[in-house]
């Protein structure tokens, strides 16, 4: 009787030890279970990101390239005096309905800086559905007279506009048809260069070859200038000249000029 009741006391008190084992199992188990979890949603988590990073790229890339959302809807033209707008659109040939994106700017550019009154052009997108066309266009410094033709010379001795009659203000240049365009820009160079009381007196700038320009005054004097070179001297030492009684001053070369008559 005494050893069995030792073994029912022994019995009873493993059974706490059972019971903590299986708690601690357990628990163990659900934090396996968690992690297992933690790890598979973390996969996941990557892979919904991928795919949302897909869709987003995607719809991008269909709102850009195929869709009508960011096609070009009009073409803005700023700067323009003696061109019209109509006349520079046409000249860029930028297609509407077309993916802005892929409209090529460069030659766009080049097509418009073709133009003779263009002196320098810009153009850009301007998000989401514009063409921006910004022109500068060149100033007339001279009016030329080809064969009785009157137009527009630039700084850079470049012919762009027409004339029905000169304007007040503006120097004239006379030169036969077919005139070298680096005699124009000479040319060009001496009536920049001229300050306005050479201007005032001046009827008419006459324009042979590069080193052959001669300035007629409209009292009938002449002035043999030679090439553009050295310009701004040539006239300090013509406007010195001019109080000596002559009808024709050569500054040609300023540092030895010459009168006669």
């Amino acid at each position: 009787m005494p050893r069995r009741s030792a073994e029912t006391v022994s019995t009873a008190d493993s059974l706490p030890a059972v019971a903590a084992d299986d708690r601690a199992a357990r628990r163990t188990r659900r934090r396996f279970a968690r992690r297992q979890w933690r790890r598979r949603w973390l996969a996941w988590r990557r892979v919904l990101a991928a795919l949302v990073v897909v869709a987003l790229v995607g719809g991008v890339v269909w709102a850009v390239w195929f869709s009508t959302l960011l096609s070009v809807r009009s073409v803005e033209v700023d700067g323009t005096s003696t061109l019209r707008p109509a006349q520079v659109r046409r000249a860029a040939g930028v297609e509407l309905g077309k993916p802005l994106v892929s409209v090529d700017l460069r030659s766009v550019r080049a097509r418009i800086a073709a133009l003779a009154p263009v002196e320098r052009v810009e153009v850009s997108r301007k998000w989401p559905d514009q063409v921006l066309i910004d022109i500068t266009e060149r100033t007339p410094i001279a009016v030329i007279d080809f064969g009785g033709r009157l137009r527009g010379l630039d700084k850079d001795g470049v012919v762009f506009l027409d004339y029905r009659s000169a304007p007040a203000g503006l120097p004239k240049v006379t030169t036969p048809l077919g005139t070298s365009a680096e005699a124009l820009r000479e040319a060009a160079k001496v009536v920049a260069a001229l300050p306005l009381d050479l201007t005032k007196i001046i009827d008419h700038v006459e324009v042979r070859t590069v080193d052959q320009i001669t300035l007629a005054l409209s009292d009938g004097r002449t002035v043999v200038w030679g090439s553009a070179t050295e310009s701004a001297q040539k006239a300090e030492v013509l406007q010195a000249l001019l109080q000596h009684d002559a009808k024709t001053y050569d500054v040609s070369v300023p540092g030895q000029p010459t009168t006669a008559g």
